[in-house]
């Protein structure tokens, strides 16, 4: 009786963990990356010198500008040459300044999205670094600079009805806060104590390797959370970017990945740190169980 009740007991305790893993490490990164404007920027700031963000900026740019401009037949060898040009500024320092800028200002607005009203798109707007752009190209004499329009141009990062979807759920994560994390940690040391006190506590032969399986399981469930984690990620990546636009898609996976990398991190320090804990606390209970001294010796 005694050994199913022990089962059944571990069997909870990674279902729990399994899902408060997942749930503690996304509420954690909403309150300290997503809500915080400098981690937020900092996070996508190394964008500014990745192909596919200055590919999609590049072609959004050079798109608006050829609505302005009449160059008749000429008009592939004008959009080729202001192309390259755009595409040129991009690699400046310049460029990595507009960028940040222009994050630092839609941070407010993409956080206030995640928590707006229905059928609200998350973007970030490039009007900023729109604006550098022409100021750089013109300052260089490039043709055709002038009539860059310096408007409301938008990298589509999560489509309205996406947006739609994941609200509710950015914004119970933003009230749980850092108290997930906290609680799963707590549910785990509980899970530990409570073995050692079925196992007799203190001084009882049964209470150190009770308190043993438990923290094996605990770990195990600590890598099974993380590996619900990364599943998490992926499916979520792939539901978000399957509602952006084809030509924004490039500019908008990189934006992703980097806004998730540390929840990426995140997943293989835990899967490695839950599997050593589960692995050294067996082989623990297994040393301690064959040096006890069985039962009427000694």
């Amino acid at each position: 009786m005694r050994t199913y009740l022990s089962a059944g007991l571990s069997a909870v305790l990674l279902v729990l963990l399994a899902v408060l893993v997942p749930v503690g490490a996304l509420s954690a990164w909403v309150d300290l990356e997503i809500d915080n404007t400098d981690r937020y920027v900092a996070a996508v700031a190394p964008l500014a010198s990745d192909p596919a963000v200055q590919g999609t900026v590049t072609d959004l740019i050079t798109d608006g500008a050829m609505k302005q401009i009449d160059a008749g037949p000429l008009e592939n060898t004008v959009r080729d040459f202001l192309h390259q040009a755009v595409l040129s500024f991009t690699t400046t320092d310049a460029f990595q300044d507009a960028w940040n800028a222009a994050n630092r200002t839609a941070h407010e607005a993409v956080t206030a999205a995640l928590n707006g009203k229905t059928g609200e798109a998350v973007t970030i707007d490039l009007a900023p670094v729109t604006e550098r752009v022409k100021q750089n190209l013109e300052a260089n004499g490039v043709p055709f600079a002038d009539r860059i329009p310096v408007q409301h141009t938008d990298i589509t990062l999560i489509s309205a009805d996406r947006a739609d979807q994941l609200r509710q759920t950015f914004r119970l994560l933003r009230t749980g806060s850092l108290w997930p994390g906290a609680g799963t940690l707590a549910v785990a040391v509980l899970a530990v104590v409570v073995a050692w006190a079925r196992g007799g506590g203190p001084g009882h032969r049964r209470s150190g390797p009770a308190a043993l399986s438990a923290t094996a399981v605990a770990g195990l469930g600590f890598a099974l959370g993380a590996l619900v984690l990364r599943a998490v990620v992926g499916y979520t990546r792939g539901r978000v970017l399957s509602g952006v636009p084809d030509t924004e898609t490039a500019g908008a996976a990189a934006v992703y990945d980097a806004l998730t990398t540390s929840l990426r991190t995140t997943v293989w320090i835990v899967f490695a740190a839950g599997l050593a804990v589960a692995v050294c606390a067996l082989l623990v209970r297994r040393r301690a169980v064959r040096g006890r001294p069985a039962p009427g010796t000694g």
